[in-house]
């Protein structure tokens, strides 16, 4: 990839939709941003992690430069973001789609600072245009990571476009789930989890799973289906580690 291509699908501030970014904002994000990323710095320095499953999978993302699609639930965007931005810094080429308007200004300046691709657009879009354009972007070695039940649920639910975009990119979806022993939890559809400080993170990473190219729309729902129980799986997996750890 060249770099003005680069450029093209991870400049944060290309487009803003409809609002435009104020001064006082802009001085928030440029005083805030730094506070922000030092925190979760720190307060993820404190956690004992342990990945009890998929160890060589995340070892195959990384080195062998594969295209895929890893997934999470919503609930466990803090800890996956932080193992993935890991695998960054690693060598995986790895991208997000992050809403295109104001509001997603810090996720995709924090994602373009982990050296990840920021293409902005809406995760929810499944038409035509916005597949067209992600196929565009996989066939460019770039993996697409998305949560499967985001932005707005319902929660636990692996939605279609994902699985599409599976499909079409002919990119394997890698399950990521996670759990944690003490955790704050945000009052909201997804129940979002950050991990409190020196609590104990468990990480489970599962198989890739293909999506056959040529498959119906009955058996893609089918695929749909298996893969977001293999998702719970994982999840209630990594909660019974944490159970039987005690």
């Amino acid at each position: 990839m060249t770099e003005n291509n680069k450029e093209n699908l991870t400049s944060p501030s290309s487009y803003h939709g409809k609002r435009q970014l104020s001064l006082g904002r802009r001085a928030y994000y440029f005083l805030g941003l730094p506070i922000l990323k030092g925190l979760i710095f720190a307060m993820t320095l404190t956690y004992k992690v342990k990945t009890i499953r998929g160890h060589k999978v995340i070892e195959d993302l990384i080195s062998n430069k594969q295209t895929s699609a890893p997934c999470y639930w919503h609930e466990h965007s803090f800890v996956c973001l932080t193992l993935i931005s890991k695998w960054l810094k690693n060598g995986f080429n790895g991208g997000f789609i992050v809403s295109p308007s104001v509001d997603g200004e810090v996720p995709a300046k924090i994602a373009h600072s982990w050296g990840a691709h920021v293409i902005r657009g809406s995760a929810v879009r499944t038409g035509a245009a916005a597949m067209m354009d992600i196929q565009k972007i996989m066939k460019q070695g770039v993996s697409i990571v998305t949560a499967a039940d985001g932005p707005l649920g319902p929660k636990y639910e692996f939605k279609i476009g994902v699985a599409l975009m599976s499909k079409i990119g002919s990119a394997p979806i890698i399950p990521v789930s996670c759990a944690s022993d003490r955790a704050w939890r945000l009052n909201r559809w997804d129940n979002f989890m950050i991990p409190k400080p020196f609590s104990q993170v468990v990480i489970a990473v599962g198989k890739p799973y293909h999506i056959p190219k040529k498959c119906s729309l009955i058996e893609l729902e089918e695929h749909r289906h298996q893969i977001q129980d293999e998702m719970n799986n994982l999840m209630n997996e990594a909660k019974g580690y944490l159970l039987n750890d005690k």
